[in-house]
């Protein structure tokens, strides 16, 4: 698997419902977390597979110097070990999915 962002092209607000079983079925643990505007991730890695479903608020996500803003129902896949960083961009809190793999 390499990074990459699946941009959201649905015409109805994303479901957190439908997307965790959409994310377990694919082999994921999932679980939803929340981060207030302004908050600031360093650059980190994880040791497993993880992606990140956005259900409402704005998340900017910075991996390989490049940057990509995430918005309610848009997603990202990064593999194992890839450097990222990532702070809420919106005015209101983020909330997204959280999925994780080995």
């Amino acid at each position: 698997m390499s990074f990459h962002v699946k941009r959201w092209n649905e015409t109805n607000a994303p479901n957190a419902k439908e997307l965790r079983a959409c994310m377990e079925t694919e082999g994921y643990s999932v679980f939803q977390w929340s981060d207030s505007a302004g908050m600031i991730y360093g650059t980190h890695n994880h040791a497993e597979d993880q992606s990140h479903w956005i259900l409402s608020g704005s998340l900017e996500l910075t991996v390989d110097n490049e940057s990509y803003v995430l918005n309610a129902g848009d997603r990202d896949f990064l593999p194992a070990y890839t450097n990222h960083s990532a702070r809420v961009v919106s005015r209101e809190p983020v909330v997204y999915l959280i999925g994780a793999k080995r």
